[in-house]
C-alpha cells in the first residue's frame, strides 16, 4: 500500500486546499508511479514547502512545484536587467507587466536544500543526481515553458535538463509520462541513495503534529462543555484548573461559540506569542454563523496603549510613559538598556498606564466595547488590569478569568485576595478543572511531586489523572544534570538527539521539537549553534538582543511554522508540545520554580510516545532530578 503524507482522507481538511492542478498531478504520481514510492503532499520542510515530495528509499528523490498557469490569459517572459540579474514577468492581454514567483529558481533552491542540508550524507557530485527537481504545468503545454525554463539554467544543466530538471505540461499527464517526471526510473547502474539516507529526508518530510491538529475538532468533556457553551448569572466567570486540564480549550470553545452568535469577543492574553495558539483553537471550534462576529486578540499593555490613543487620552499617555521613552531613544546596548528601564517598569506598567486606560474606557464608545472578554493565564494579572478591562465591557456582557496559580511565574496571583475578587465582580466559588488531560502519567506523577516540593501550598494546583484511564502514552524523560559552563552543548546534542528520533516510525517531524531555555543567553547560543554549518539547521526563535526585535519575534512565533521551535520558559507558556529540550539554569527564585512547573507540564500525551530531555545546572534541582527514570549528573562524574 502506497505511503501518501497527509492521507487522502484528510485532504479535504488541509489548511491550504490543493489546487485544481495540483489534484490532477497527485493522481497522476499515485497512479503512475511504482508502490514502492511515498508521496508527501506539501510537505513542511523547515520553511521550504514544495508542492510534492516523493521517495524512493533505494531510488532516489523527486521534488516538484507546479503551476496552474494559463498561458492564453497571460504572456510570461524572462526580463534580463543590466547587472545580468534575470526576473520573470507576466503581462495580463490589458495592464501593466508585473513580477512573479520564479518556479525555476524555486525548485533549484529545493533540490540544492536537499543535498546539501537535508540528506548531507548523500555522496559528493553523484549524490546530487539522486535527485529529480521538476515543474509541471497542468494548464499549459511544455513547449510553452521550456523557453522560459532556459533562460535560468546554467551552460552545463542545458544539456540534460531533461534529465535533471524535467518539465511537464497537460500532455505529458494526461498520457502518464512517468518517465518524463521522475527521468530516474530509466537510469542504468546503482543508485547511491539508501534506507538511512531516507530516513534523514523523512525526519522533514512527515507532518507535524500540531497540524494535523488542526484538522480535528476540539473534544470537550462534561464541565469543559458545560463552560463553554453556557455563562452565569452575572456574566462573571473565574475558572481555576491544573495544567493540562483543558483551561484554554474552554476559553477558545466559549469564544467561537459567541462569535457564531454574532457577538463581538475579546482575548486577552499576558504573553503575545500564544495568540496563534489560541487563534486556531477558536477556528477548530467554530461550528460557523450566519452574522458572525469579530475576535480580537491583544496583550494588556498593548490594550492599554490603543484605549488611551483611542479617545483623548494620548497626551497623558505619553507623558506617563515618556521615562520609558526617553531611556529607548538613547539607543543603548540591550543590556545596559534593561538595567535602566528595571526599576521603572513596575510603577508604570502596572500602576500608572492601567489607571490611565481605566479612565479611558469611561469615554469609550460603545462601538468599541465588547460583548465578551475572555483572559486568558489570568494568574499573570493584577486585579487593577481585570478591573480597567471591565470598562471595555459592553451592557450585559461577559467577562472569562482562567487561570493555574501553580504557573505564577510573574508573583502576582497573591494579589488576587477574595477581597479583590468581590471588587472585580466575582463571587461564589471558582469553576474548577482539575483532571490533567496533557501529560502522559509517568511526567504526571513527577509533575505532582515537584509541585508539592516546590511550590506554595497557597497557590499550587495539583492536577489529577482522568479516572479509569489506562496508561497508554510512552514518553521518554531524561534528566542531564550537569554545570553552567557545559548547558550549551547539552541542549545543542539534546535537539539533535530528538532529531534521531523523528519519522515515521513515531509519526513525527522535526517541526515538532520544540526547545524552551530559561535564559535568552543560553537560548540564543544554542540556536547559533544549530544554524551554524554543516548542521544548518534554521529554527523559528523568539531571541534576539534588542526588545522591538523580541516582541517581533513573539508575533512570527507559531507551532505551524515548519521548523524546529526555541523561545523561552515564559513565552511557552499556555502551549504544548510532543519533544521537548527544557534548559534550567542556577537561579531558581520562588517565580522561577513556577515558571519550570509550567515548562515540565507543556509536554504533550501522544499514543505513539512523547520525548522531554531537561539539562539543568541548578543544585537543588539535582535530587528531584535524579527520580526521573533516566537521569545522569555530569558535575558528579567531573568531580
Amino acid at each position: 500500500m502506497r505511503i501518501i503524507v497527509p492521507p487522502r482522507s484528510e485532504h479535504g481538511r488541509l489548511r491550504q486546499p490543493m489546487t485544481a492542478g495540483e489534484q490532477l498531478v497527485l493522481d497522476f504520481f499515485d497512479e503512475h508511479l511504482p508502490p514502492e514510492w511515498e508521496i508527501y503532499v506539501a510537505p513542511h520542510f523547515n520553511g521550504l514547502r514544495p508542492d510534492f515530495v516523493i521517495l524512493n528509499p533505494t531510488v532516489g528523490i523527486g521534488v516538484y512545484e507546479v503551476k496552474d498557469w494559463n498561458f492564453n490569459a497571460m504572456h510570461y517572459y524572462v526580463k534580463e536587467h543590466p547587472s545580468s540579474f534575470k526576473e520573470l514577468m507576466a503581462k495580463p492581454k490589458s495592464g501593466q507587466a508585473f513580477a512573479v514567483e520564479n518556479p525555476f529558481d524555486k525548485i533549484r533552491r529545493y533540490k540544492e536544500a536537499i543535498y546539501n542540508v537535508y540528506c548531507p550524507r548523500l555522496r559528493e557530485k553523484f549524490g546530487f543526481g539522486a535527485i529529480n527537481a521538476g515543474l509541471i504545468f497542468p494548464m499549459a503545454d511544455a513547449d510553452e515553458v521550456l523557453p522560459l525554463q532556459r533562460g535560468f539554467l546554467k551552460d552545463n544543466e542545458l544539456e540534460r535538463r531533461a534529465e535533471f530538471w524535467p518539465v511537464l505540461g497537460r500532455k505529458e499527464l494526461s498520457e502518464g509520462q512517468i518517465d518524463t517526471a521522475l527521468p530516474m526510473l530509466k537510469r542504468d547502474g546503482k543508485s547511491c541513495m539508501r534506507p538511512e539516507l531516507a530516513d534523514d529526508l523523512r525526519s522533514w518530510l512527515v507532518e507535524p503534529d500540531f497540524s494535523k491538529e488542526q484538522r480535528r475538532p476540539l473534544e470537550l468533556d462534561r464541565d469543559q462543555r458545560r463552560f463553554a457553551e453556557g455563562r452565569t448569572t452575572s456574566g462573571y466567570r473565574r475558572i481555576r484548573g491544573a495544567a493540562g486540564s483543558g483551561k484554554s480549550l474552554v476559553l477558545a470553545a466559549r469564544a467561537a461559540r459567541l462569535i457564531d452568535e454574532g457577538k463581538d469577543v475579546l482575548i486577552v492574553t499576558y504573553n503575545m506569542t500564544l495568540w496563534h495558539y489560541l487563534r486556531d483553537l477558536v477556528v477548530r471550534a467554530r461550528k460557523g454563523g450566519a452574522k458572525p462576529g469579530l475576535l480580537t486578540f491583544t496583550h494588556f499593555h498593548q490594550w492599554c496603549g490603543e484605549v488611551c490613543w483611542n479617545t483623548d487620552f494620548a497626551d497623558e499617555y505619553s507623558e506617563v510613559m515618556s521615562p520609558i521613552t526617553k531611556i529607548k531613544n538613547l539607543h543603548l546596548p540591550p543590556r545596559d538598556e534593561a538595567k535602566r528601564l528595571r526599576p521603572i517598569l513596575p510603577p508604570i506598567l502596572n500602576q500608572k498606564v492601567p489607571e490611565l486606560a481605566q479612565r479611558a474606557t469611561q469615554v469609550l464608545p460603545v462601538s468599541e466595547k465588547y460583548d465578551a472578554i475572555l483572559v486568558d493565564e489570568g494568574q499573570d494579572y493584577l486585579p487593577l488590569w481585570w478591573n480597567a478591562l471591565r470598562g471595555a465591557l459592553r451592557h450585559d456582557g461577559e467577562m472569562v478569568l482562567v487561570a493555574d496559580t501553580s504557573q505564577d511565574v510573574y508573583g502576582s496571583a497573591g494579589s488576587w485576595t477574595e477581597a479583590a475578587m468581590s471588587g472585580a465582580g466575582f463571587s461564589g466559588e471558582w469553576a474548577k478543572l482539575d483532571v490533567c488531560y496533557r501529560l502522559p502519567p509517568k511526567l504526571l506523577t513527577l509533575s505532582q511531586k515537584f509541585a508539592e516540593r516546590f511550590l506554595p501550598t497557597a497557590t499550587r494546583i495539583i492536577p489529577q489523572p482522568k479516572q479509569d484511564e489506562l496508561g497508554l502514552f510512552p514518553c521518554d524523560l531524561q534528566w542531564i544534570q550537569c554545570d553552567e559552563q557545559d548547558v550549551v552543548s547539552r541542549c545543542f546534542n539534546a535537539v539533535l538527539a530528538m532529531m534521531k528520533l523523528t519519522g515515521p516510525r513515531n509519526g513525527i517531524a522535526n517541526a515538532d521539537i520544540t526547545f524552551l531555555s530559561s535564559s535568552h543567553e543560553v537560548g540564543r547560543r544554542v540556536v547559533d549553534e544549530l544554524d551554524r554549518e554543516p548542521w544548518g539547521i534554521s529554527c523559528a526563535h523568539t531571541f534576539a538582543e534588542s526588545r522591538a526585535e523580541q516582541n517581533r519575534r513573539k508575533m512570527a512565533f507559531y507551532l505551524g511554522r515548519p521548523s524546529v521551535k526555541a523561545t523561552t520558559l515564559h513565552s511557552f507558556k499556555g502551549w504544548e508540545a510532543r519533544m521537548l529540550v527544557l534548559h534550567l539554569g542556577s537561579a531558581m527564585s520562588s517565580e522561577n520554580m513556577a515558571a519550570t512547573y509550567a515548562a515540565i507540564t507543556r509536554l504533550k500525551r501522544d499514543p505513539a510516545g512523547s520525548f522531554l530531555t531537561v539539562v539543568c545546572s541548578a543544585p537543588q534541582l539535582s535530587d528531584y532530578g535524579s527520580t526521573w527514570p533516566m537521569f545522569e549528573d555530569i558535575t558528579t562524574a567531573l568531580v
